[in-house]
């Protein structure tokens, strides 16, 4: 598994939390920096998929 899926499971999970505290507290800031840091992890979450299809493809 690459670092990039891990990291971006990570940040997706981080963003997650960010959104719903700002909801909770009806902070607009934090809610948008969750929105932006969740975004963030779906895409390091796919290059690193990418990057392991193509590792994997290498092998054979």
């Amino acid at each position: 598994m690459d670092k990039d899926r891990i990291s971006g499971s990570a940040k997706e999970a981080k963003g997650a939390v960010k959104e719903a505290v700002g909801k909770m507290t009806g902070d607009a800031k934090l809610r948008a920096d969750g929105r932006a840091d969740k975004a963030e992890g779906k895409i390091r979450n796919a290059v690193g998929g990418v990057k392991d299809a193509v590792r994997d493809a290498l092998k054979k």
